[in-house]
């Protein structure tokens, strides 16, 4: 969070311009920022092109991983990058945001004016790159991502899947509450999910889960991502 709010004071304008063009909001760039780089400080060390070999010659994703060896080819390519210099994670994620290769060749933008993208070296190309995923994915700045509640005593577990969908007035009907125990807002025509924390002594945390919930999902198909996002996001605001 510290580093976050640094992060913030070292980059206002290109923060503002990012938030200008594509209606995402500096707190959430800052969010997947932190988590996925610690904003750029987190160097990964493999050089790709032999990280995609290896992962294709063991077999169990072959076609995928030789998809995101022939985009990092065009990415380079395109971008005149040498291609034997590009590190990044072992399953192929790279830069200040981890996008592999398929993601940045679809959604990669150039930021810093230069002409070409490079995320791994360009903090704006990653910033815009980021923006211009989330927008697309159906962004909206006006809507929370979670909302912590507190479940009745008898609630059904089988509804904390976060795929079930109901209206917020359903949701208040089956007594979820905030956790103060007031009622949660009333908006019919918002629909959430519910996820929880669940262990030996029973549900610890439970959220309801918004339409931008999802979307991050889509950035990374886990629901504690999603909610550490969303907790950072608002720590950052």
């Amino acid at each position: 969070i510290d580093n976050g709010k640094k992060m913030r004071k070292t980059y206002p304008t290109l923060l503002s311009r990012v938030e200008k063009k594509f209606d995402v909001p500096p707190h959430i760039i800052l969010a997947f920022w932190g988590l996925e780089s610690n904003y750029g400080q987190f160097k990964a060390q493999f050089k790709l092109t032999d990280a995609f070999l290896t992962l294709i010659y063991d077999g169990r994703r072959e076609t995928f991983f030789t998809n995101q060896l022939f985009s990092l080819m065009r990415v380079a390519d395109k971008n005149n990058l040498e291609i034997g210099d590009i590190h990044g994670s072992w399953a192929g994620a790279m830069g200040h945001f981890q996008f592999i290769p398929t993601t940045l060749e679809q959604y990669g933008m150039d930021g810093n004016g230069d002409g070409k993208v490079d995320i791994i070296h360009s903090v704006g190309d990653g910033m815009y790159s980021a923006a211009n995923y989330l927008s697309k994915l159906g962004w909206n700045k006006n809507e929370k991502i979670i909302r912590e509640v507190k479940l009745p005593a008898d609630f059904d577990a089988s509804l904390l899947d976060g795929k079930t969908k109901k209206s917020l007035p359903e949701w208040a009907a089956m007594g979820i509450t905030n956790p103060n125990g007031t009622a949660i807002p009333s908006a019919p025509s918002m629909t959430a999910g519910l996820v929880a924390d669940t262990g030996v002594e029973g549900v610890t945390r439970a959220y309801l889960t918004y339409p931008n919930f999802y979307r991050i999902k889509k950035w990374n198909n886990s629901n504690w991502y999603a909610i550490a996002v969303a907790q950072l996001a608002d720590s950052l605001k």
